[in-house]
């Protein structure tokens, strides 16, 4: 299984997290995630300790903190959601700086907060020491149906043949003068996305009458198989174990 595409969040590196099996880390990444929901929101020190782990794992993949902290406005959608929550939940409310604030509601955006952040913290440090190609050969490692893995890869595979398709569509579009303005050229953007999606379609034929005829039957050869040694599993288990403990010592305080 090859697919030579450099995703934007990758950071080229030789960090012992970088020379990790990919199968490892998402495995590591998956259950440290697990952890972080299962932990009580109450106990706010352990969020903090679980941010510490992750900025160990982010030194010692050379990630510099700028490049983390760029990658996490993903999440600004969740923060929004969260900051709306102490205004609109119900139940007893408190007073903030001169707003009335909803209790429950702090506290479920606090939960959100805290674990949506971790959450895509350590994705991202995923995505930052793993390439796409790699990710999926762990996730076919891990015994990932053979079908969600192949439609990952031709997703990987054709999504900037896509991209580009559409760029050619709209420059197209400009060179004749069109500028979308307003409601009445809505018809014009339905259209183009029509012939997208024929063509798209079309290509798909193409290729999957390409790979037929090369003697697909149904799976992606391995071309070199990934596998990790005992040491390996234990470097990359030390995240998701400390945070195990931490999360222990929450529940029992």
């Amino acid at each position: 299984m090859g697919a030579g595409h450099a995703h934007r969040l990758y950071r080229h590196g030789h960090s012992p997290v970088h020379g990790l099996p990919p199968h490892t880390k998402l495995a590591a990444t998956f259950a440290f995630v697990v952890v972080v929901v299962s932990t009580p929101r109450e106990a706010m020190w352990a969020f903090a300790l679980y941010a510490v782990l992750l900025g160990v794992v982010a030194y010692a993949a050379r990630v510099p903190a700028a490049f983390l902290l760029r990658r996490l406005l993903i999440e600004i959608p969740f923060v929004a959601f969260a900051v709306l929550m102490p205004f609109v939940a119900e139940g007893e409310r408190v007073d903030v700086l001169g707003l009335s604030l909803s209790v429950s509601g702090l506290w479920g955006a606090w939960n959100v907060l805290a674990k949506g952040t971790l959450g895509v913290a350590a994705s991202v440090l995923l995505a930052s020491t793993t390439e796409l190609r790699e990710l999926l050969l762990g996730l076919q490692r891990l015994r990932l149906p053979p079908l969600l893995v192949q439609i990952a890869s031709f997703m990987i595979r054709y999504g900037d043949v896509i991209t580009d398709e559409m760029r050619r569509m709209r420059i197209a579009r400009e060179s004749r003068g069109f500028e979308a303005r307003g409601i009445r050229h809505w018809g014009v953007l339905a259209k183009s996305a029509g012939a997208l999606f024929i063509r798209s379609y079309e290509r798909g034929e193409r290729v999957h009458l390409a790979m037929v005829s090369r003697g697909y039957a149904g799976a992606m050869p391995v071309i070199d198989e990934v596998t990790a040694s005992r040491a390996q599993w234990s470097y990359a288990l030390a995240l998701p174990l400390a945070a195990l403990a931490v999360c222990v010592l929450g529940w029992t305080l």
